[in-house]
């Protein structure tokens, strides 16, 4: 029975990192089109998620975890916009490097491992209740 309670442990974990993830993608959305209000002004900058591995003693299980939360060094888009408050003297403001269609792939990624994790829970819980039942 501990191996079932240690694999939930372990999806918890893939769930908890995975929502991360999507709070994170979320973010890079939702400022995709945000730029600055100062000329020559830096946008937004893309966001990203690195994950690793924790040994958790007390289980014996390695647990994933957010390792970092860092920040894309791609260039930013320039467009030609010379009216803009945010343009620079060449009339050009920066764009933020953020691209809507990684964003909805990762996105998916993501979700299907928060799901393939859930289920995994799911699936150890039911052969918790099963164990429990035989033994009664």
């Amino acid at each position: 029975m501990s191996d079932l309670y240690k694999s939930m442990q372990v999806s918890a974990s893939g769930m908890k990192a995975q929502g991360t993830r999507l709070r994170i993608i979320s973010e890079n959305i939702a400022n995709a089109d945000s730029v600055s209000q100062e000329p020559g002004g830096a946008p937004y900058r893309r966001k990203m998620v690195t994950f690793g591995n924790e040994l958790n003693r007390e289980l014996g299980v390695e647990k994933v975890v957010v390792k970092n939360i860092i920040s894309d060094k791609s260039d930013f888009r320039r467009e030609y916009l010379p009216g803009h408050p945010a343009a620079d003297a060449d009339g050009y403001i920066l764009r933020p490097n953020v691209n809507s269609l990684i964003e909805m792939n990762d996105m998916r990624e993501a979700q299907r491992s928060y799901e393939a994790n859930l289920q995994a829970i799911q699936a150890s819980k039911s052969m918790l209740q099963r164990t429990l039942e035989i033994l009664q």
